[in-house]
C-alpha cells in the first residue's frame, strides 16, 4: 500500500490546506488505536499553529480511550527520549512557519517503519470509542532532557566562545543554557520565537546571520539548529560552513568508530577519508530514519546526513542537534574548527531544487541521469530525487571540477522542469 499522507518524516504540509485540525485529530485517533489506546507523550515546536494541532491530536487519542501527556515546547530528540507507548511531535522541522506536521516515535524512541505508517493510515477512518482517555500537562520535561544531555554528552568547554543559533525554535533558551553549563562563553541568536519566525532568516536552513555573527564577534564556532532541533550545522572560526558530512567525519575520527552510516547525498570526499582510516561506510536512502535503521542493523553508533541530522547512539535513541553540537565542540580539543574540518576533502557539489507539479521521475529523466553517471564512471555523479516533504525534485551534481558539476546540474534541472513542471 502506498502511503498517502506520510512523507520522509511524518505527515507534513501547509496548515489549513493539506494539514488541518480534522486530519490531525484523525491521526491521533488512528495512532492511539494502532498502539492499543495506551499512553502518548506529545511535544511541539514554536509555530503558532502548534497549540491547536496539539489539542486536535490529543482529542483524537482520548476519543478512543488513550491518555495524553503534553510536554509543551520541546525539541524532537527530547520527545524521542521521553516517549511512552508512543511519542509525537507537532512540528514541520526545517520548513517555513506556515507549515506544520506530526512526527511519530515508538516506545523505544525510534521512528516508525514504512509498514507502521501504512497501518496508521489504514486506521484513519476509525470512529471514536466509548471510553474517554485523559490529558495531563507536565512542566519538567525540559529539565529532564537537559540533565540527560549534559551528563551524557557535555564536557569542559571553558574558554570556547560559541554563537548558538536556535532558529527561533524549540531549542530557544535550552541550547544556550546547555553550552553555558559546560563553561563556554555563549552568544545566542534566533532565540526569540514569536510563533511566526521559526526558521526565518536564521537556523540551520539559513546560516548567513550565524556566519556574520561569528566573524564580527571573533568567536570560535557557531552552532545552528533547525526549528525542532534534530538537525545541526556549524560555522567555523573563519565564517565557513561546516556541513553534516564534515561533522560526521570529525566525530568518526574523534570517537574512533569502525563504521558509520550516511546517505546517498554524502560527499565523495567523505568516503575517501573513511577509506583512508579503515572505517566501513553504510549508505542509505535520504532520510535520517534510514540512517538510524542502518545503525541499528549493523550495531553501529554514528551516522548522519549532509543536511545536519547527526545520530550518535551512545546513550541516545535518535539524532539530536544539541548532543551533536556538544560532541563537535569537545572534538576540537583547543584547535580551530577550520583546521579540524579540513581533514575531509570535499568534491564540488552543485544542487538545485526544482518546483514541480508531478514528482514521479519520467523515463527520459532516468535515462539522462544514467547516461551521465556511466560517462563519469566514478569520477562524479548525478543524483535526482523527489522531496519527501515538498513539491520539489532535488538535483545534485558532484564532480572533481566545479564547472562540470554546474553544467550537469543545470542541464538535468532544465530537463526535470520541462518534464515535470
Amino acid at each position: 500500500m502506498a502511503r498517502r499522507y506520510f512523507g520522509t518524516d511524518g505527515v507534513r504540509g501547509v496548515v489549513g490546506e493539506f494539514l488541518t485540525p480534522e486530519l490531525v485529530e484523525r491521526l491521533g485517533r488512528a495512532a492511539a488505536t494502532w498502539t492499543g489506546a495506551a499512553k502518548v507523550f506529545i511535544g511541539r515546536d514554536t509555530r503558532a499553529s502548534g497549540v491547536a494541532l496539539e489539542e486536535a491530536f490529543a482529542r483524537g487519542v482520548v476519543s478512543v480511550g488513550g491518555d495524553c501527556i503534553l510536554g509543551g515546547v520541546l525539541p524532537t530528540p527530547a520527545v524521542a527520549l521521553l516517549a511512552l507507548d508512543l511519542g509525537v511531535v507537532i512540528s514541520a522541522s526545517h520548513n517555513p512557519p506556515e507549515y506544520n506536521g506530526v512526527k511519530f516515535f515508538d516506545s523505544k524512541g525510534h521512528k516508525l517503519s514504512d509498514r507502521s505508517e501504512e497501518q496508521i493510515e489504514e486506521l484513519l477512518a476509525a470512529s471514536p470509542g466509548t471510553d474517554q482517555g485523559r490529558i495531563e500537562h507536565v512542566e519538567v520535561a525540559t529539565d529532564s532532557y537537559l540533565t540527560h544531555i549534559h551528563e551524557r554528552f557535555g564536557s569542559d568547554l571553558t574558554g570556547l566562545k560559541v554563537v548558538v543559533d536556535c532558529a527561533n525554535g524549540a531549542y530557544s533558551g535550552l541550547a544556550p543554557s546547555a553550552f553555558s553549563r559546560c563553561g563556554a562563553e555563549v552568544y545566542a541568536i534566533g532565540d526569540a520565537p514569536d510563533g511566526e519566525n521559526i526558521n526565518v532568516g536564521c537556523g540551520a536552513t539559513d546560516l548567513a546571520l550565524l556566519q556574520q555573527t561569528v566573524v564580527e564577534l571573533g568567536y570560535d564556532v557557531g552552532i545552528a539548529f533547525d526549528g525542532d532541533g534534530d538537525r545541526m550545522l556549524a560555522v567555523d572560526d573563519q565564517g565557513e560552513v561546516v556541513d553534516g558530512d564534515q561533522i560526521v567525519a570529525i566525530l568518526a575520527l574523534d570517537q574512533e568508530v569502525d563504521q558509520v552510516a550516511v546517505t546517498v547525498m554524502t560527499n565523495l570526499g567523505f568516503h575517501a577519508l573513511m577509506s583512508e582510516h579503515g572505517v566501513r561506510v553504510h549508505t542509505t536512502d535520504v532520510g535520517d530514519r534510514y540512517v538510524l535503521e542502518a545503525l541499528q542493523r549493523e550495531n553501529a553508533i554514528l551516522g548522519g546526513e549532509q543536511s545536519g541530522h547527526i545520530i550518535f547512539l551512545r546513550d541516545h535513541v535518535t539524532g539530536d542537534g544539541l548532543a551533536a553540537g556538544l560532541l563537535l565542540c569537545a572534538a576540537l580539543k583547543g584547535r580551530p574548527l577550520s583546521e579540524v574540518a579540513a581533514v575531509m576533502p570535499r568534491y564540488p557539489q552543485v544542487k538545485e531544487n526544482v518546483r514541480v507539479t508531478e514528482k514521479e521521475l519520467t523515463r527520459t529523466i532516468v535515462t539522462a541521469v544514467e547516461k551521465l553517471n556511466r560517462e563519469w564512471d566514478g569520477s562524479g555523479r548525478i543524483l535526482v530525487r523527489p522531496s519527501g516533504t515538498e513539491p520539489l525534485v532535488r538535483v545534485l551534481a558532484e564532480a572533481e571540477n566545479a564547472s562540470v558539476a554546474r553544467e550537469a546540474c543545470a542541464s538535468i534541472a532544465t530537463l526535470v522542469r520541462r518534464e515535470l513542471g
